[in-house]
């Protein structure tokens, strides 16, 4: 497996990481904890070093999981988690809870995700969501000081708007910032991209397939239960199913002549962008998750990203991606 660095930091991951936040939130009851407890093993011995989850998924079972399949293995890895959700309410669900970055708040959360982990130390720490109450200098400082006590190595930021970044980052260095970022959510690329590269910052997109769509394995007829998240998305209405088909085939053509699919090449894509990005695909199974280990070997020339780029700038993306509430809370 390739290595990368996320942006000036000496923070080494592999080239693709795995987000493990499907495995028990979000995409449908959680899964068997015996078969992914296999899966992350899997993932290790597939030379996947960097493992994405948060006090949030679940929530803390993800944590749980990850840190129970995880404990004894002896390479190197690195976890990364969040905090920025209150999950004091009866029910634990973050939109009903809201968020909550105070410092005594953070200092919490990372007590207890460092149980959850069964770790001494957090390796990249992310502000989930931005909270609006809580001067961003705030959290940066509260962070600097769990790095100070050994407790964090770095810090992250999720879905924060650009000048946040800077804030942040003028208190304590970022090392990474996560957000949605793929071919057919490219939002990044106009103010955020420049500026993490500007300031040495390293970038981690989730989604990177497009919540599944651009494996090219869901169409117009996809049917979605209550407790999969995309049943709340308008990217993911029938309509809006149909309307974007017209970037699944331009992945397949691609993918055809490459020998490859269609998922492994939007991951490729995201891979040629920049050389300190690292994609968190997320996945249950086994086969998935080979398939998008080897998107690392695609190599997409310059001529093949120019006429993607070509391509892709004649399609309109259609559907929102979150219902406003949701979209709201990214990108302060």
């Amino acid at each position: 497996m390739q290595k990368r660095k996320l942006g000036n930091s000496d923070l080494e991951v592999s080239a693709m990481g795995l987000g493990c936040m499907g495995m028990s939130f979000s995409y449908g009851p959680p899964k068997d904890k015996k078969e992914m407890t296999s899966l992350l093993r899997a993932a290790v011995d597939r030379g996947v070093t960097f493992f994405d989850t948060a006090e949030v998924y679940g929530p803390y079972i993800n944590e749980e999981l990850v840190g129970e399949a995880l404990a004894d293995l002896p390479e190197h890895l690195v976890i990364a988690t969040k905090f920025g959700f209150d999950l004091s309410g009866s029910d634990n669900r973050p939109c009903a809870a809201g968020l909550n970055s105070r410092p005594e708040h953070i200092k919490e959360a990372v007590e207890s995700s460092l149980k959850r982990l069964k770790v001494g130390v957090i390796d990249l720490l992310y502000q989930h969501r931005v909270d609006p109450k809580v001067p961003i200098e705030d959290v940066a400082g509260a962070v600097k000081e769990l790095i100070q006590q050994g407790k964090v190595k770095h810090f992250g930021l999720s879905e924060a708007g650009a000048q946040t970044i800077r804030r942040a980052h003028a208190v304590q260095p970022v090392t990474a910032l996560q957000s949605e970022y793929s071919l057919w959510w490219r939002r990044p690329e106009a103010e955020i991209l420049p500026l993490l590269e500007e300031l040495g910052i390293g970038f981690v997109p989730y989604s990177p397939l497009g919540k599944g769509f651009l494996t090219g394995k869901i169409d117009e007829t996809a049917t979605f239960t209550n407790s999969d998240f995309r049943s709340t998305l308008p990217r993911f209405a029938p309509e809006a199913l149909k309307a974007n088909q017209a970037l699944i085939d331009l992945l397949g053509t691609i993918a055809e002549k490459k020998k490859a699919t269609s998922a492994q090449i939007a991951l490729a894509w995201l891979l040629a962008q920049k050389p300190w990005i690292v994609p968190i695909p997320g996945t249950t199974k086994l086969n998935r998750l080979e398939e998008n280990l080897g998107a690392v070997s695609v190599e997409l020339t310059a001529d093949d990203l120019a006429g993607i780029e070509s391509a892709a700038s004649k399609i309109a993306v259609q559907g929102d991606r979150y219902p406003e509430k949701l979209e709201k809370m990214t990108g302060l």
